[in-house]
C-alpha cells in the first residue's frame, strides 16, 4: 500500500470534490490542511509518503527538501507550472513530477472582482454599512470611459482586455514580446511602450508569467509613471512587482491604491503592511481557488496517480 498525502488543503475539500475510492486497496489518501512552514516539522510530516499532491506553490519543493524525503516516488501539482519545486532535483532522485490542467478563466474573474471591489470602494463602504458607519462615504470610479492597461496579454490577459471592452473601456496592452497584429486579434490596442503603458492606464492589471526577464518588471520608475488616481492590480505573481516600491507609492500616493491576491510570503504574515493599508484590497490568493477549477485539479491528480502506478505517468512536468 503506497501513503499519498495531499498538502494544503486550506478548505478541507479535496476528498470532496474527486472519486479518490478509485485509489483503494493500493493508496492510502490523507489531507494536510494546515500550511507547515517550518521544514523540519514538514519533513517528518511527509516522512511516510511515497506520493505527495500539491496546491501550486503553497509548499515549495527545493532540493534541500527533496533530499530529505527518500520515500517519495511522485509528486503531483495542480497546473501545469510550478517554479518551487526543482525538478532537475526530482529527476535526479527519481521522482516523478506531474501537473493537471487548469482554467484560466477563475484568476479572470476574480481580476475583474478586485477592479470592480477597487473602483466602488467596497471594503470601506461595507466596513461602514456593517459597523454603523456613514451612509455613503466615498465616490466611485467610473470603469466605462476609463483606460485598462494590461501587462501581457496571454490566456488571462486576452479574457480580462475581453471583459474590458465589455465595460466600455479603453483597453490597452504591453508585453516585451507582443505584436500589433496580436493586440489587433485580441481587440486592444498596443501600447508603444512600457512606461506608455502605466502613464496611460487608469487600471493596471498584470498578467505575466515570472521569469527572470519579468521579475520586478514593475518599480519604482512604472509606480511613479502611473497616475495619482490609478490603480494597479496584481493577480499573477508578487515577484512581477518591487515590493518595497510598491508598499511606499500606497503610504505615499503615487498610486490610489492596489488590488492584491499575491505576496510573497504566503499565508501573508500576521504584521504585513499590506493587511492594513487603506487604500489595498486584499486577498488570500483566490485566484485559482473555484470549485469547477478544483475538480479538474484533483480528478486530474487521481488520474496521475493511476497512471503512473500503471507505468505511464501522465502530464509529466520537466
Amino acid at each position: 500500500m503506497q501513503n499519498c498525502l495531499i498538502l494544503d488543503d486550506y478548505q478541507n475539500a479535496a476528498l470532496g470534490l474527486a472519486e479518490w475510492t478509485r485509489l483503494a486497496g493500493r493508496v492510502a489518501v490523507g489531507t494536510v490542511t494546515e500550511h507547515i512552514p517550518d521544514r523540519d516539522a514538514l519533513v517528518a510530516r511527509l516522512t511516510d509518503a511515497e506520493i505527495l499532491v500539491i496546491m501550486r506553490e503553497r509548499t515549495p519543493f527545493p532540493a534541500a527538501l527533496l533530499e530529505r524525503l527518500p520515500r517519495l516516488k511522485l509528486l503531483v501539482t495542480s497546473g501545469m507550472r510550478n517554479a518551487s519545486i526543482d525538478l532537475a532535483a526530482a529527476r535526479a532522485r527519481g521522482i516523478t513530477v506531474c501537473g493537471t490542467d487548469s482554467s484560466p478563466t477563475p484568476p479572470t474573474e476574480l481580476t475583474w472582482a478586485l477592479i470592480l471591489g477597487l473602483a466602488r470602494h467596497l471594503p470601506l463602504e461595507v466596513a461602514n454599512l456593517r459597523g454603523g458607519g456613514p451612509w455613503q462615504s466615498t465616490i466611485g470610479a467610473d470603469l466605462s470611459g476609463a483606460t485598462l492597461g494590461i501587462l501581457g496579454l496571454g490566456k488571462i490577459g486576452a479574457r480580462v482586455a475581453q471583459a474590458g471592452r465589455a465595460f466600455g473601456m479603453n483597453v490597452v496592452a504591453w508585453s516585451q514580446n507582443l505584436t500589433a497584429g496580436q493586440a489587433e486579434e485580441a481587440g486592444v490596442a498596443l501600447a508603444p511602450s512600457k512606461d506608455a503603458l502605466f502613464e496611460a492606464a487608469d487600471f493596471l492589471t498584470l498578467h505575466l508569467v515570472l521569469s527572470d526577464r519579468s521579475r520586478s518588471i514593475v518599480g519604482e520608475d512604472e509606480l511613479r509613471r502611473m497616475r495619482p488616481s490609478a490603480y494597479l492590480v496584481n493577480t499573477s505573481r508578487a515577484g512581477l512587482v518591487d515590493q518595497s516600491a510598491l508598499l511606499r507609492a500606497l503610504e505615499e500616493g503615487w498610486i490610489a491604491g492596489a488590488g492584491l491576491d499575491v505576496f510573497e510570503t504566503e499565508p501573508l504574515p500576521a504584521d504585513s503592511p499590506f493587511r492594513r493599508l487603506p487604500n489595498v484590497l486584499a486577498l488570500p490568493h483566490l485566484g485559482y481557488v473555484s470549485r469547477a477549477n478544483y475538480t479538474r485539479f484533483f480528478t486530474q491528480a487521481v488520474e496521475d496517480i493511476e497512471a503512473w502506478l500503471a507505468g505511464a505517468p501522465v502530464r509529466l512536468l520537466g
